[in-house]
């Protein structure tokens, strides 16, 4: 029973699902005087779930039926790098094309190129070591929520922020559970995503 709920959250709140969650609570979560929206929040997310989960997992589920990786679960290292490499250069395109569109607020392009170097640190890491992934993805969750509850006055983000820690621990345990990773490398993936997504994201406050 407890295998079959952690392999349902592992696959349910997958790394490639968290930048949807991100977006959401920016887009939709935050008070209207925060970004500058103009009516096109909706059209914007629905590009940021295309670019960043739809495709991906498509390029993924292909890779998986010509064989290019064995397993979607990408139990070794080595098998992440190839598909991790052409996500992150997917992200890189996505985040430029937001860039060179002066209607998109700046804060929703700077946390796409965030995601980004998160993604591509994984990457890189993946070369000599097997990161969890879905822990990098849950902590960025989490240190973006937490930068903007420390800069948004008379808003409650009580509830976000208590949604991803628990969300962090159920997908942490999950993991652990399952074998999937040790302790040291689910623990290093979320210091990883909240660090570099919480740090990065006070500099727009700055």
């Amino acid at each position: 029973m407890y295998k079959r709920f952690s392999e349902l959250i592992s696959l349910v709140f997958q790394p490639l699902l968290m930048p949807s969650l991100i977006f959401a609570f920016l887009l939709f979560g935050l008070p209207d005087s925060v970004m500058l929206k103009s009516g096109n929040q909706g059209l914007v997310f629905f590009v940021i779930v295309a670019n960043t989960f739809i495709i991906p997992l498509g390029i993924l589920m292909t890779m998986r039926f010509t064989k290019v990786i064995p397993s979607l679960r990408m139990e070794d290292r080595r098998e992440r790098i190839f598909p991790f490499s052409i996500i992150s250069l997917l992200y890189m395109i996505t985040a430029y094309s937001f860039y060179i569109k002066d209607w998109i607020d700046y804060k929703l392009i700077f946390a796409l190129f965030i995601i980004t170097i998160c993604l591509i640190l994984l990457t890189a890491i993946s070369f000599f070591w097997k990161i969890s992934a879905h822990m990098i993805g849950v902590g960025g969750l989490l240190g973006i929520i937490l930068a903007y509850s420390m800069n948004i006055q008379n808003h409650n983000f009580l509830y976000y922020t208590l949604a991803a820690i628990l969300l962090s621990g159920v997908i942490g345990t999950s993991r652990l559970h399952l074998n999937a990773h040790t302790a040291l490398e689910v623990l290093a993936g979320f210091l990883l995503g909240f660090g570099v997504c919480f740090g990065s994201s006070l500099m727009i406050w700055a």
